[in-house]
């Protein structure tokens, strides 16, 4: 039996590009509504959003500051792809599902961590000027 390569079953077109969007916005309605730390981490983009605003942040605080969240974010849609194909794999308890599911969740943190310590960089000493601390 002739097998077929992966390259063979990818469709190409216009088409296709235009579905790959969709797909994607699926993925984040998706997070968006299933995951719990998603919507904190979405959350959270949003108010370091409307501070960067009110405290008038530099063009490259911003940019170091949509990075952090970029990243955050994906991390998250990232260990929420590996915990729905753990879970298609097997539902029963085994102790390689739970480092697959633990080291995703983990990555989140480590993201969601730095990413806290960038906005106390950034915000940290505007808020303090603000408040004549420093």
């Amino acid at each position: 039996m002739a097998q077929i390569s992966r390259d063979d079953l990818k469709k190409r077109g216009f088409k296709r590009f235009l579905n790959s969007f969709k797909f994607s916005i699926q993925g984040l309605q998706y997070a968006y509504k299933n995951e719990q730390s998603m919507l904190i981490h979405f959350i959270c983009t949003i108010i370091s959003i409307a501070i960067g605003f009110l405290l008038k942040i530099s063009l490259t605080e911003w940019a170091i500051i949509c990075m952090a969240f970029g990243v955050t974010l994906a991390a998250e849609l990232i260990n929420t792809a590996i915990e729905a194909t753990v879970d298609l794999v097997t539902l029963e308890i085994h102790p390689l599902a739970k480092i697959a599911k633990d080291c995703g969740s983990a990555a989140t943190f480590v993201f969601s961590t730095i990413t806290f310590v960038i906005c106390i960089i950034i915000f940290g000493p505007k808020i303090l000027a603000l408040l004549h601390l420093i």
